[in-house]
């Protein structure tokens, strides 16, 4: 089938940006991460992946949720490539 991208966005106990950040950089290897305003001083860390589509996204999803200090993850968009 081929590969997908997938960009999540991923909300954090206030303040823990950072750590959460470095935390999914560490166990899990994402294509690409930036941190976003919102509003009134809430941030979200948005976070890129490829993966096979075959594959699925649930497991990427569920990994995020599992990462201390994560409170929400939200898909903001899916595609295949």
């Amino acid at each position: 089938m081929g590969k997908a991208t997938i960009l999540f966005k991923v909300y954090t106990e206030a303040g823990n940006e950072q750590k959460v950040s470095d935390e999914i950089k560490k166990v899990m290897n994402p294509k690409g991460m930036q941190l976003e305003d919102l509003a009134f001083g809430i941030k979200v860390i948005k976070v890129l992946f490829m993966y096979e589509a075959e594959d699925g996204s649930s497991s990427i999803e569920e990994a995020l949720k599992k990462v201390n200090g994560v409170t929400q993850v939200e898909v903001e968009e899916e595609s295949l490539l």
